[in-house]
């Protein structure tokens, strides 16, 4: 058998000088990975050519495995099915001493179209528990305040108070200063109640948009 053949269950022979090299420069791509994301995401190059020996290389060890050990099932299950998915996003795994692992597989297959290697990254998510947690908290609002928003923080500007108010008073075909005195003060009211008068001149912009004195908007608000 020469190099570069394949072996009887279709895969490819150890030393073909192609796939040497796509290993080699997959290689770095580990490396990168690994030291992006350093103590936290270990990322494993699998040379499914060799199933016994398939660990090629590992960076950012967090696992205890070493260069040299087997193939994992999943590197098998490659193996043995060309048409088995290419990669494998986001499953739940764990490590040797218990700590939970969000993992993700991607076979590499060469010019032919088979298998001969698979990156594997596998994030150590229990160190990340806690923050989650401590961020859900911080983000967490009181149950009994969650259907509607106590307070708007922006600034209520006079093309706002105009476009609710011209609103209000289309909702009765009519315009803003054409509305009836008990229309104008229930709007009035309801702008009072929700925070508008809060920004500066606010009175005086309801009151010129309504046709009515500004001594009549506070008059209204009680």
């Amino acid at each position: 058998m020469s190099e570069g053949d394949t072996a009887s269950d279709g895969r490819a022979v150890s030393g073909a000088p192609d796939d040497e090299h796509l290993l080699a420069e997959f290689e770095k791509v580990a490396q990168g990975l690994g030291r992006m994301f350093p103590g936290i995401c270990e990322v494993v190059l699998h040379d499914l050519r060799d199933p016994d020996h398939a660990i090629r290389f590992i960076e950012n060890n967090l696992s205890g495995r070493q260069v040299g050990e087997s193939a994992t099932e999943l590197g098998l299950a490659r193996i043995r099915d060309p048409h088995y998915p290419g990669v494998i996003q986001n499953y739940a795994g764990r490590f040797p001493d218990g700590r939970p692992a969000k993992s993700t597989s991607i076979g590499i297959k060469n010019e032919a179209g088979q298998y001969i290697a698979a990156l594997c990254l596998n994030l150590d998510i229990s160190t990340l528990s806690p923050m989650t947690l401590t961020l859900s908290n911080l983000v967490a609002t009181d149950p009994e305040n969650r259907d509607a928003p106590l307070e708007t923080l922006r600034d209520r500007s006079r093309r706002e108070l105009r476009e609710v108010i011209e609103t209000a008073a289309a909702e009765r075909s009519t315009t803003p200063r054409a509305l009836p005195r008990e229309a104008k003060k229930d709007l009035v009211r309801r702008l009072y109640e929700d925070g508008y008068f809060d920004t500066r001149n606010a009175a005086q912009t309801i009151a010129d948009l309504i046709g009515i004195s500004r001594a009549s908007v506070y008059s209204y608000t009680k």
